[in-house]
């Protein structure tokens, strides 16, 4: 893929070095998707995997790990081609997803809706790693189910939005109970390889080498930098794949999924497992609860303090990442734009992209103008 053109690359440039230098993160790399006939989809790339000495320079190939962009591009994703297969309806209960009733009591009320658009009542997380780790690996899975299951709901479904890693827990743990496949298998089958994207983004990249990675978090709890395992704690304990944490994927990969995507909301190319119209429909914000950005699986922009900045239109869906990525796609003005970086390298208290975030789309897209 080629470069960003120099318009854009010579207003982002510096804002990137500036961050660099101030270890907002070691590297970045960036995907842009533009409008207009012939090329569209460019990239570019900043800095070094670590911060430790000899640490390899970014590349268009290093692999970064998405963390929760796994939400919105494998589980949200998958749940809308069971959904165009009439395996599940978004407004179908919790119990009858599971086919737990007796241990979905008190949870009755609470829909696949709800769940995908963070507002069913459950809290937004907790560190299952510290029991699962001590669990049978075999056994994890089911007793992570259980767990969530038992908690009680911190507020009435619908009354309120509070982003939750639990219910994204859940919905990966339907996506497996309805295709009868694991979550990266159905992910792959479905989702990926039908658009020529298999194994680019990916979980669990066992084969790759540590240096093919952008390093993560020197993790206090498994004693090292982590390269090529998933950062977040709950995901790894249960084998590295769940519905909310666990994909990896390089900026050239993740930039051609989210510019599918761009292309099936504007009815200008087509994936052959799902419909446009249904993707529209879980990129619509659903006013489900009150003040609420979310869409189905997908966030929109706040009307003030986005971490899109001020200039993308309110037609735009994406996502972040705890570990320094996201995506967003203004779908108005037909662009992409995808940041991967490993801000949490080599901690997580490293909170500098908060700031970062809104003054690189603010950057972006002014020079679109």
């Amino acid at each position: 893929m080629k470069n960003i053109p120099s318009a854009f690359l010579q207003r982002l440039d510096p804002l990137l070095q500036e961050a660099l230098a101030g270890n907002v993160f070691s590297g970045a790399a960036v995907g842009l998707c533009l409008p207009g006939a012939g090329e569209k989809r460019f990239s570019s790339v900043w800095g070094k995997s670590s911060l430790l000495p000899g640490s390899p320079q970014i590349t268009k190939h290093t692999l970064f790990d998405l963390a929760s962009l796994t939400k919105p591009l494998a589980t949200t994703l998958a749940l809308l081609c069971l959904e165009q297969e009439g395996k599940i309806v978004l407004d179908e209960s919790l119990p009858s997803l599971l086919e737990k009733e007796d241990a979905c009591a008190g949870k009755q009320d609470i829909t696949l809706r709800h769940l995908l658009n963070h507002c069913s009542g459950f809290a937004a997380h907790r560190p299952y790693f510290k029991e699962l780790i001590h669990i049978d690996p075999q056994q994890r899975k089911n007793w992570l189910l259980d767990a969530v299951l038992r908690e009680k709901l911190a507020y009435q479904p619908g009354t309120k939005s509070v982003y939750s890693d639990l219910g994204f827990i859940l919905l990966g743990l339907i996506v497996e109970k309805k295709s009868g496949f694991a979550l990266d298998s159905y992910v792959q089958q479905v989702v990926m390889e039908p658009v020529g994207l298999g194994g680019t983004i990916i979980f669990n990249p066992l084969e790759k080498k540590k240096n093919d990675f952008a390093a993560t978090e020197r993790c206090p709890w498994r004693n090292r930098v982590l390269r090529g395992e998933v950062h977040d704690d709950n995901t790894f304990a249960v084998g590295g794949v769940s519905g909310q944490a666990g994909l990896f994927g390089d900026v050239d990969g993740v930039l051609a999924l989210v510019s599918l995507l761009l292309g099936v909301l504007t009815k200008k190319q087509h994936h052959p497992s799902f419909s446009a119209d249904r993707l529209r429909h879980f990129c619509h914000r659903q006013d489900m609860a009150p003040g609420s950005s979310w869409a189905l699986g997908f966030d929109t922009p706040s009307p003030e303090g986005s971490s899109a900045g001020s200039f993308i239109s309110a037609n735009s869906v994406g996502h972040l990442g705890f570990t320094g990525t996201s995506f967003w796609i203004d779908i108005d003005r037909e662009v992409a734009v995808v940041l991967l970086t490993n801000r949490v390298h080599p901690t997580r208290e490293n909170n500098l992209i908060k700031q970062f975030r809104p003054r690189f789309h603010d950057t972006l897209f002014a020079a679109l103008s």
